[in-house]
């Protein structure tokens, strides 16, 4: 005997829950607050050789792109920053501690931000947004979370060639 097949109620319930915990980075990543925790201060703005990037550039680049596609899952009327310039520094390192604590602080508020809505009933996961041209609100917090995985991973990385691991 085969079980039931579960409602499409309860199936989303689902769906909003693991991605909720993929955002959170409770899948097969670090969470971003793990990536960057302990990172030394004079390490946020060096740029190994060979490698186009700071930790500073790619906090910045994640928190840009986070903003851009949570704006774009809520507001019609969001305009995207131009690419590439748009979503990347050219400052190695963050002006002060201050701008560094900040764009985490965004970081957060913009996940949590984002969260609110996949945590919204009202809100079809499945269904267009009536603005784009075919993506749903899984499809936006699945690209956060690649993408956020994705640079994740290169934080990662920088902070073992500068000889200071995350996690």
């Amino acid at each position: 005997m085969s079980s039931p097949t579960p409602s499409l109620a309860a199936a989303t319930t689902a769906v909003r829950t693991q991605l909720l915990q993929l955002l959170e980075g409770r899948q097969a990543h670090l969470s971003f607050d793990a990536a960057i925790e302990g990172l030394p201060a004079h390490l946020r703005g060096v740029q190994p050789a060979d490698l186009p990037y700071s930790i500073w550039q790619l906090v910045d680049h994640i928190r840009t792109a986070q903003w851009d596609i949570l704006e774009f899952s809520r507001d019609a009327t969001h305009q995207s920053p131009p690419w590439p310039a748009g979503y990347w520094t050219p400052d190695p390192a963050p002006a002060t501690d201050a701008a560094w604590d900040e764009a985490l602080a965004q970081i957060a508020r913009d996940r949590a931000a984002f969260e609110a809505l996949l945590h919204d009933p009202a809100r079809d996961l499945y269904a267009p947004l009536a603005h784009g041209d075919g993506q749903t609100l899984l499809r936006e917090a699945l690209l956060i979370a690649d993408h956020n995985a994705y640079h994740l991973g290169q934080i990662v990385l920088l902070r073992r060639l500068l000889g200071a691991p995350a996690g």
